[in-house]
């Protein structure tokens, strides 16, 4: 079967659809999201959009389309629409911000405290971070980023947003804090930045970092590294602004440890805590250990909800 993925271009709406989709057994297409700019609505939070389509420029499903899957709030609005127009049931991921009824499935985290009939709460974000995934990029990746070092920790870093900030002053104290670990461990460090990273707050870590041996692979007109440094490290170092880089570090069988940055999310300090709980990650890196741990990914989870639903969808 066939399932078109409706959300905003962004890499990790992206991610996140095609794990879904791929895990339970869809081929897919991806569709974005373009807002019709003269429209007076686009002004109101997307909580009060009508589901009309009038609000997008078109979009084009194929014929074999049985599935829409959509990601977000315009995602949310976009899908609803759609899965009305076409008559195709809807899998919205996250919090759609709006009324659940229009969607056979809710996907949302369990710190977005939402619940219904038709609501699956998970731990992680949704990614397509697999083995096999991760057993491909190791293969592509391993000599570049180990470079024969016994041990390689591999940071993920993320950047500002509306509820941490990550500037100059940020780095410093994470820099200071990645220095004092590479001393204490003798690790070779992989750094790995995200489009939302500040240039000038990277260029500190990589000034203050580089003496030690660092490395800074930000994949600048080559292949990401991103899913290889998931693969090749022998542990993981994350901001804890990212949801869904933290989803995809703890896919791994790495121990992972979270980054702290200034500010705070209500939403984020939830999740944090519900993958402490279950032994996952480690506060920080002063209480690091390097023992492998288990994969911990509720994609799965989801995806088999997905065929349960639809078949039921279907059947109906």
């Amino acid at each position: 079967m066939h399932a078109t993925i409706i959300a905003e271009d962004y890499a990790g709406m992206r991610s996140q659809g095609r794990g879904l989709a791929e895990r339970a057994g869809f081929s897919w297409d991806f569709q974005p999201i373009i807002t019709q700019k003269d429209s007076w609505v686009l002004r109101l939070p997307v909580r009060f959009w009508p589901r009309s389509l009038g609000l997008f420029a078109p979009f084009h499903l194929s014929s074999a389309t049985r599935l829409i899957i959509s990601l977000g709030g315009k995602g949310g609005v976009a899908g609803a629409a759609l899965g009305t127009h076409y008559g195709l049931p809807v899998v919205q991921i996250q919090h759609p911000r709006a009324r659940l009824s229009p969607y056979a499935l809710v996907i949302a985290n369990e710190h977005d405290k939402l619940s219904g009939p038709n609501v699956l709460s998970i731990r992680t974000a949704l990614h397509d971070v697999t083995p096999a995934r991760l057993a491909e990029a190791a293969q592509r990746w391993h000599s570049p980023i180990r470079a024969g070092a016994e041990r390689v920790l591999g940071v993920l870093l993320g950047g500002s947003n509306g509820r941490y900030r990550f500037e100059e002053r940020e780095a410093a104290a994470l820099a200071a804090h990645i220095a004092s670990f590479i001393r204490k461990t003798s690790v070779r460090c992989v750094i790995t930045p995200s489009r939302r990273t500040s240039p000038k707050a990277l260029a500190f870590m990589r000034a203050h970092l580089q003496p030690l041996g660092a490395v800074v692979m930000d994949g600048e007109g080559k292949e990401n590294p991103y899913m290889g440094l998931l693969a090749c490290a022998d542990i993981l170092a994350v901001t804890q602004d990212s949801v869904s880089m933290i989803s995809e570090a703890v896919a791994t069988d790495k121990p992972v440890c979270i980054l702290p940055l200034k500010g705070r999310s209500s939403r984020i300090d939830s999740f944090v805590k519900t993958l402490q709980k279950a032994g996952r990650i480690q506060s920080s890196l002063d209480v690091a250990s390097f023992i492998p741990c288990y994969h911990l990914d509720d994609t799965w989870l989801a995806a088999e909800e997905v065929r349960r639903r639809i078949q039921f969808e279907q059947k109906g």
